[in-house]
């Protein structure tokens, strides 16, 4: 074991920071950006998450056939997108399928809509169906880390209408996890709150999956002396991921 000190400012960083509009993004550092491929410069991703979608994309023959529409987003752009949509599709619309200024997954770098490739693409709401290619992108994007972010029958919690074309980047156990016990990430994090969490992953390794508590300004906590990883919730605490070889 060994002892660690976790700064305040990191339970708003990670791949697991939950966003939305009662947790607004509250950027601590710039973003590691990067663009997904060369074909798309201008579409950004934390740099992870672009390298592990491009893998995804390639792996499945995608790479034709599904189009990224828009990832990492600047609050400037994000506040020009609502108040655009707000007065071309009122507010009814807008609310259902655009998230306010600073509570944007966008503006994390960790999501990214799709679209399948068109002449012409929606912005707001492409078309990705539980089909073809795009259904197998769904499939093996769990492996890759990412979750179809806001589900059918979740709009109660999620705040957000179904959006098949938005997807998150959280880590592949996490992932995975989520899809088997069939939650969304508001759910998620209060779920590895309340316990522990193992999840056996596909190289005969298993994720043990922990939640500690964010003290105060500084919190001290013990951890395994495995590799981990750590990543704010933006709410209260810090998820530790350990990996256990062989386990």
């Amino acid at each position: 074991m060994r002892i660690v000190r976790l700064s305040r400012s990191l339970l708003h960083q990670g791949p697991l920071i939950l966003v939305n509009q009662a947790h607004a993004h509250q950027p601590e550092a710039p973003h590691p950006l990067t663009a997904i491929n060369s074909h798309y410069p201008e579409i950004l991703l934390e740099r992870q998450a672009a390298r592990l979608l491009s893998a995804c994309i390639t792996e499945i023959h995608g790479g034709g056939a599904i189009v990224p529409v828009s990832g990492w987003r600047s609050h400037a752009e994000q506040q020009r997108l609502w108040e655009d949509t707000l007065r071309t599709n009122g507010e009814a619309f807008t609310r259902r399928y655009v998230a306010l200024p600073g509570c944007s997954e966008h503006e994390t770098g960790l999501a990214i809509d799709l679209g399948k490739a068109a002449p012409e693409i929606d912005f707001i709401r492409p078309d990705f169906p539980y089909s073809g290619l795009c259904q197998t992108f769904r499939r093996a994007a769990l492996r890759y880390g990412f979750i179809e972010r806001y589900p059918r029958e979740k709009e109660r919690i999620t705040g957000i209408s179904h959006e098949p074309w938005h997807f998150r980047y959280v880590g592949a156990p996490h992932a995975q996890l989520m899809h088997e016990n069939g939650l969304c990430l508001e759910e998620y994090t209060e779920f590895i709150r309340q316990k522990e969490r193992r999840c056996a992953l596909g190289n005969g390794s298993t994720a043990h999956i922990f939640c500690i508590p964010c003290t105060g300004e500084e919190t001290v906590c013990e951890l395994p002396g495995c590799c981990c990883q750590i990543s704010g919730n933006n709410v209260n605490g810090f998820v530790v991921t350990a990996w256990e070889v062989g386990a």
